[in-house]
């Protein structure tokens, strides 16, 4: 690789770690970008059509949010390159001040597997919006995230489901790493970080093979793709297991669609120091919250005339000022009102959450936190 691609990914951010615990191998650190600075490990909010859902960009900076993701498949549909390039770039479309990471929507790949085809060249598929045929290139995702201009950005990859034959998940792997390849080439944008995507299912020999190639090719930081995608807890513990220390110490890792409390806080004991899912909002509209002595459905009737605020423990501006009893009469009316502030508090809560994880890091107390964490989610502690 030239010297200079390393330089130009080297410009485009940094990282280094503040802490790493003494039994495990979490880390905190800090992550510098054009648009400001990350402190990790982090959860980040998914703003999929540019937006997280019911929530302004106010509100998730005074939630304490940093960093939010955004989906290149679905803006290249809606509102297209032209409309956002016109007003300046995704921040500008935004409104958003701070960290922007895109992905390469190679999920939505997966997800729209029944209408498309994939070859070495690219993916074709039908658009889910209005039927049209769209043609992915690596080269093409490349050039839609410059355009876009988030700060981190990925290639396109390929997912696969679970369970997946051997086979099919090795010719992922092997199409995902000529894909990494041909992205590197393209990439020309130096305030642009390009993460390589490790894939391989829960395969070890193909997770290991991913790895050792995408480190090879010198990427500033790194994703670990293909989980939370049906394997469960158990073998997606395994896989960061075994893959997490196949990658350099320096570099950010990030872990795609991750997830519950819990299974944050195992990853991120296994070296994982970035997160998104948009599991807060989608259960903060179903009228679910999360909360520092489990997950409360405020559906449930129970609640019809409880006085307390959601979460003792938290002061969002949803706890703050309102009764269970009255966000559960929001939820049971499908008032906009409600579904907004129990997603506030869910974004609230998952910030949180990673503060106080990050502190026990640095102050070496992960063990504590996670006995007194799980123990008040009502939890069985693996010690």
């Amino acid at each position: 690789m030239s010297q200079k691609i390393k330089e130009k990914k080297q410009a485009a951010i940094s990282f280094c770690l503040q802490a790493q615990d003494a039994k495990t191998r979490a880390r905190a650190g800090i992550l510098d970008t054009p648009h400001g600075r990350v402190e990790t490990p982090a959860f980040i909010p998914v703003a999929t059509r540019a937006v997280v859902k019911t929530l302004s960009p106010q509100e998730l900076e005074e939630a304490g949010v940093a960093i939010i993701l955004c989906n290149t498949y679905h803006l290249s549909q809606r509102p297209g390159l032209e409309a956002i390039k016109e007003v300046g770039g995704l921040h500008q479309f935004i409104g958003w001040k701070k960290t922007l990471m895109t992905d390469s929507g190679g999920y939505q790949v997966f997800s729209l597997a029944r209408l498309s085809e994939i070859t070495d060249e690219g993916v074709t598929f039908q658009s889910h919006y209005d039927g049209a045929k769209v043609f992915f290139t690596p080269e093409r995702v490349i050039e839609i995230q410059n355009l876009l201009g988030a700060d981190i950005i990925m290639p396109l990859d390929e997912c696969v489901g679970f369970p997946a034959e051997e086979d099919d998940a090795a010719e992922a792997v092997r199409r995902t790493l000529l894909w990494a390849e041909r992205s590197l080439s393209r990439h020309k944008e130096r305030h642009q970080a390009l993460f390589g995507i490790i894939q391989g299912s829960t395969y070890r020999s193909l997770r290991e093979e991913a790895a050792r190639e995408i480190v090879e090719m010198d990427f500033p930081g790194y994703a670990i793709g293909g989980l939370s995608v049906g394997e469960g807890s158990v073998l997606m513990n395994e896989v960061l297991s075994y893959t997490l220390p196949l990658l350099p110490e320096q570099p950010p890792r990030h872990l795609f669609g991750v997830g519950t409390p819990e299974n944050i806080l195992d990853a991120v004991e296994k070296g994982v120091d970035t997160f998104d899912c948009v599991m807060p909002t989608r259960h903060g509209r179903g009228g679910e919250a999360f909360t520092w002595a489990g997950p409360l459905n405020l559906r449930n009737s129970q609640y019809r005339r409880d006085r307390h605020p959601i979460d003792e423990n938290c002061s969002c501006y949803a706890c703050k000022n309102f009764s269970r009893a009255y966000l559960r009469h929001l939820v049971q009316i499908n008032e906009m009102l409600g579904l907004r502030l129990l997603s506030l508090h869910n974004i609230f809560f998952f910030q949180d959450f990673m503060r106080k994880m990050r502190r026990s890091i640095i102050q070496g107390e992960l063990a504590s936190f996670r006995r007194e964490f799980m123990a008040r989610q009502g939890r069985r502690i693996n010690l």
